[in-house]
């Protein structure tokens, strides 16, 4: 591991709304294990939650999870991976023995552990995986479009739990990068026509330019008091993906179902929605939660990434931050300022106009 240095820069939570660069020391591999050198890391909903409102706890975390890089050095055992191949990121390994893992379902494993492991992520310059949660970076993409991979696979996994087909309707809760990378994917699949609801207007013109058929304001929808469950909103749709997080959100998009229609909850939040059960009876209605991936989705979702037309740069902000611009990049996410995914290139200083890391382009 000759060449390695013995520290790095890595952005550390601090309190609500604060992450500061430290320098720590740089991770040796041990067995079954990679090194990998960050290239871009997306800033996921879960990070704004975890670093802007506090879900982290105490300081100390490291979060980042949405990543590409170059592998730095190999741990013991590790044959199927060489010194400078580029690498995506890919899914935390899952028990394989539960039921629902040999049902190829792992966002149901047994084994779920919590959103926060313990284990240090990529707003850092290293970063240290087992070599089984390695997917090789194709050809055809950039690692900054294939730092999509992860949250385009939480995409498609909301798409997979609502079940809607061709010749449905489907309504969007936030169209921010979740609900951006959704809309995109299910225009590509040619589903909808699909309404979005949001009420930041640089997301709204995100999802007009990513084809959605009709964008609304929160204030433009129906809604109906609890002693008239039986009706039904004149927009109302087969599906519904709630991707914002928010309580007011979930309660207006069950109310914006049709008979018979689902409810997906993507988004997590702390607020807890209420539901009228008797509209639930009267309109046989399911509300269905998602949670990580599909089976195989990190493989879908990169070859949607690479697919012709597939809008990486419409999802994707313009510029990258270095990890000393974490902290502006959250709020403005949480303030609905920016649209599109954030991507840190922890290679990049503050004062640098682009630089990126050894693997980069």
């Amino acid at each position: 591991m000759n060449g390695l240095p013995e520290t790095m820069p890595a952005a550390v939570y601090r309190r609500p709304g604060v992450v500061e660069v430290e320098e720590r020391p740089v991770p040796r591999p041990g067995p079954g294990q990679v090194l990998v050198e960050v290239d871009h890391c997306g800033i996921c909903g879960s990070d704004i939650h975890l670093l802007f409102e506090g879900w982290a706890g105490k300081p100390g975390l490291v979060a980042g999870h949405e990543w590409t890089g170059t592998i730095a050095a190999l741990g013991d055992g590790v044959d199927t991976w060489t010194v400078g191949e580029p690498v995506v990121g890919g899914p935390s390994p899952r028990c394989g023995r539960c039921r629902r893992c040999l049902e190829g379902k792992p966002s149901q494993c047994d084994q779920q552990g919590s959103i926060i492991d313990g284990h240090d992520g990529a707003f850092a310059r290293y970063l240290l995986v087992p070599s089984s949660s390695l997917l090789r970076m194709p050809d055809d993409l950039s690692p900054r479009q294939a730092a999509l991979a992860e949250p385009l696979a939480v995409a498609l996994h909301g798409i997979t739990r609502s079940g809607v087909a061709h010749g449905d309707t489907a309504m969007f809760f936030g169209a921010g990068p979740i609900g951006a990378l959704a809309i995109a994917a299910l225009v590509a699949r040619g589903i909808g026509p699909v309404t979005v609801v949001e009420p930041g207007e640089r997301r709204r013109q995100l999802a007009r330019d990513l084809g959605a058929a009709e964008v609304l304001d929160p204030s433009e929808l129906e809604t109906f008091p609890a002693w008239q469950p039986e009706r039904v909103a004149g927009r109302a749709v087969h599906v519904v993906l709630e991707c914002s997080g928010k309580k007011p959100a979930m309660e207006a998009g069950f109310q914006q179902l049709r008979r018979g229609g689902t409810l997906v909850l993507v988004g997590a939040g702390m607020e807890q929605p209420t539901f009228d059960p008797n509209r639930f009876v009267l309109n046989e209605l399911s509300v269905v939660g998602s949670f990580i991936y599909d089976d195989g989705g990190f493989e879908a979702a990169l070859d949607l990434l690479a697919s012709d037309g597939f809008p990486t740069d419409l999802l994707i902000e313009a510029d990258g931050v270095p990890l000393e611009g974490i902290s502006d990049a959250l709020a403005g996410l949480a303030k609905g300022d920016l649209a599109g995914k954030v991507m840190v290139v922890p290679g990049r200083s503050s004062g640098a106009t682009g630089a990126a890391p050894s693997g980069g382009v």
